[in-house]
């Protein structure tokens, strides 16, 4: 008999900062298996750093660091432009914050996930990936990196010698590139949550996703994406979970698969 396939179900959470209250957490960590934590310099702050993963860990949730552009005013979703020197510092600097604090919490840092237009600067930019990976690499070889699937960053990232996951997205829309639907366009997010666990099915037992022209283009993936701050994101994780499980797909942490 076959093993059935094997994927992880991750969420980008913590990102509040100080007042400013954005997405729900606690609530999604029944239905994910992984943890992206913003770092600070988009959101989170040590108070909301430390309590998410406080949380985490009462779910047995894997943790990650989840670094961007310095952007708290934009959230991190325009390209900051910096030296390659000064970006691989404050990586090193956001992680090394997250590690800390999550070996107080008694929580093992498990990968690194590049949040908003860093991660998707990663994609297409070979030299930004290498200084991203580098980064990584540099605070802790062992950490995995996660990356589109098909992109510049996980070719990075074993280049630097790190283990890569790639990674599709439920809960966005993609262009016929494979590249993500830029956040300008009104359908870049999928908000309906039986949409969302349609695309999560099709990417993990069909191996690809319906671009926004319509043609389906092929993604292999070993995690899955859906966004702690979206409208509906409870509701669209527990759609996804429930979907993948009827599928056959069993849900498992990162560090099984990689």
């Amino acid at each position: 008999m076959s093993q059935p396939l094997r994927v992880d179900l991750n969420a980008d959470v913590g990102e509040s900062f100080g007042a400013r209250r954005k997405g729900d957490d606690e609530p999604i960590f029944q239905y994910v298996t992984s943890a992206n934590v913003a770092c600070g310099f988009h959101a989170g702050d040590p108070s909301i750093i430390a309590a998410t993963l406080d949380a985490a860990a009462r779910h047995h949730v894997a943790v990650g660091a989840h670094p961007s552009y310095p952007d708290q005013a934009g959230f991190g979703r325009r390209t900051v432009d910096l030296p390659a020197d000064e970006l691989r510092q404050a990586l090193i600097y956001q992680i090394g914050a997250v590690h800390a604090l999550a070996r107080a919490a008694g929580v093992r840092l498990i990968h690194v996930k590049p949040h908003g237009a860093l991660y998707n600067d990663g994609a297409t930019n070979a030299a930004l990936a290498t200084t991203i990976a580098d980064a990584v690499a540099a605070c802790d070889p062992q950490l995995v990196l996660v990356g589109l699937a098909g992109s510049h960053l996980l070719a990075a990232g074993k280049a630097a010698g790190l283990r890569v996951a790639a990674e599709a997205f439920c809960d966005r829309a993609y262009e016929a590139d494979g590249t993500l639907r830029g956040r300008s366009h009104p359908d870049a997010v999928i908000e309906d949550p039986e949409r969302a666990a349609k695309q999560a099915v099709d990417i993990v037992m069909h191996g690809h996703v319906r671009a926004v022209n319509g043609v389906a283009i092929g993604v292999r993936a070993q995690s899955l994406c859906v966004h702690g701050d979206s409208k509906n994101a409870v509701e669209t994780a527990a759609a996804i979970r429930a979907a993948l499980k009827r599928s056959g797909a069993d849900v498992v942490p990162l560090a099984t698969i990689v």
